[in-house]
């Protein structure tokens, strides 16, 4: 006879509703837990998680998200109204989830193509971030372009760029980006 599966804990529960940009927050001892996690942002008086925030934190049993009715969304729900914004919606999920599941905190990228920040374990809210993440899709085309002026952004910041690439088994990867210098 097996053993009975013992339930994952959970380290907190909280409540959202959707919203244009993501799910809103209204508990103050949940948005204080967040923001000490590095999720969610404050804009006036209105804490927001983002679309895969959202979804990370639900896919963990940690994020009720409701409808502007109350009535309770599931997963596939909030990630139909991630879509709805971002084509890649389902992708850029994935890869926030693989970063958070390695213990990054992950913050939403700034342009130039970049998705993500990536702060070190431990550094978040003390350090700025050292990598930023553009992510993208095995054999889906990626303009030189858009690489170049991500590539050209981090080198500025004087940040690492990280590519994220999905492969077609639905595995993440992650190449570091710098420049090819050739010898004259």
């Amino acid at each position: 006879m097996s053993e009975p599966k013992k339930a994952a804990l959970v380290e907190f529960r909280t409540t959202g509703t959707i919203a244009e940009e993501g799910v809103v927050v209204s508990e103050q001892s949940s948005i204080d837990q967040l923001t000490n996690r590095g999720y969610g942002t404050v804009e006036g008086k209105v804490f927001t998680l983002a679309f895969f925030e959202s979804l990370y934190l639900q896919d963990k049993g940690m994020l009720e998200v409701q409808n502007v009715d109350g009535a309770n969304m599931d997963f596939q729900a909030v990630l139909h109204c991630y879509e709805a914004q971002n084509e890649n919606a389902w992708v850029n999920y994935l890869v926030y989830r693989d970063l958070r599941s390695r213990g990054y905190v992950v913050r939403e990228g700034f342009g130039a193509g970049i998705d993500f920040r990536i702060y070190e374990r431990g550094a978040y809210g003390k350090d700025t971030a050292p990598y930023l993440i553009l992510v993208t899709q095995e054999g889906k085309p990626l303009p030189i372009s858009d690489l170049a002026a991500a590539l050209q952004k981090c080198q500025s910041q004087k940040k690492e760029l990280v590519l994220a690439v999905m492969n077609r088994r639905g595995e993440i990867v992650h190449y570091s980006v710098g420049e090819m210098h050739l010898p004259v």
